[in-house]
């Protein structure tokens, strides 16, 4: 029998018999019988090719071989038990790391409640954000800067996994003063002429305004491109423009002087969810995090914010 066929058990059961002298007391600690530990030091005796332990009528002392290996074998059983701790703390969310990537305007909309209710609950676990511009978003993950993402749906998934967490209809931002102001919803054909304040190319919100501009054969009037969502407030406050954007962002920084009213026929939504890396399995402290933000985002839902501002 190899020394590589070495099971746990008898590595345990050296372990006690050295400590107490006795199969007996060594049964007993390890809830055993006492000829099952009888069984297990020949068995473990006979892998190693020697003699561990001297017998007497009453009691077993270690032989030379037996004083030789024992520190390797509280050396293999401690390090087995540091291994269970490291598991077990990382299963209970008492020890960890998330790297979470997301752009500022997913980070303002969708994540704060889930972030501080998450670091309430598990203040062991760490939580890195990387606020990313749009475009270095997928490169985060990919190339593994981060665990996971929280963003839109990527047009390329050869490399990449999603799955929809939650979906935000698109409104107009206006002044006060616009007509469009006080009504319950603005149809798309209407927008038709008017001046849009739209965010830049590389947001994904730009491609599905102009997605639907083109359905419904309307070429946009696009009189300022923004980055941030304040800039389509106060310009949207001043009367340059109609500012569309997701509800949830419109809502999430009023400015005063404006509104915010739902886009419908059609009722466009963005979606957001989860981005991973393909066959990339989460930790049990990330996955913990995305089923808060999902349960966050579903009760949100339930219970919309009033379109007006």
């Amino acid at each position: 029998m190899p020394v590589s066929s070495l099971t746990l058990k008898q590595l345990r059961a050296i372990q006690q018999v050295y400590r107490t002298g006795q199969v007996s007391a060594a049964a007993d600690a390890l809830n055993i019988t006492q000829s099952a530990a009888s069984v297990l030091i020949r068995q473990a005796e006979a892998a190693l090719g020697a003699t561990l332990f001297d017998r007497t009528t009453r009691s077993l002392s270690p032989s030379e071989a037996g004083e030789s290996v024992i520190g390797l074998v509280e050396r293999i059983l401690g390090d087995l038990s540091t291994l269970e701790e490291t598991i077990r703390g990382l299963r209970d969310l008492e020890r960890g790391r998330i790297r979470l990537t997301a752009t500022p305007a997913t980070g303002l909309t969708l994540l704060p409640e889930t972030v501080r209710r998450y670091r309430a609950a598990y203040p062991a676990v760490s939580l890195v954000m990387d606020d990313c511009a749009p475009d270095q978003f997928y490169a985060n993950i990919l190339e593994q800067r981060a665990d996971f993402g929280i963003g839109t749906e990527p047009l390329d998934k050869s490399a990449l996994d999603w799955e929809s967490l939650h979906f935000d209809p698109l409104c107009i931002i206006c002044s006060e003063e616009h007509p469009f102001a006080f009504r319950e919803a603005v149809g798309w054909a209407e927008l038709d002429g008017q001046p849009l304040i739209l965010s830049r190319r590389d947001y994904g919100v730009r491609g599905m305004v102009e997605a639907t501009l083109a359905r419904l054969d309307i070429r946009p009037n696009v009189v300022a491109e923004v980055g941030f969502l304040g800039s389509a407030a106060w310009m949207s406050s001043c009367g340059i423009g109609l500012a569309v954007l997701p509800g949830r962002l419109a809502r999430a920084q009023p400015a005063p002087g404006v509104r915010n009213v739902p886009l419908v026929d059609p009722v466009v939504r963005r979606a957001a969810g989860l981005v991973k890396r393909r066959k990339h399995s989460l930790s049990h402290s990330a996955e913990r995090f995305v089923e808060m933000l999902a349960k966050d985002l579903q009760d949100s839902a339930a219970s919309p914010t009033p379109a007006h501002a």
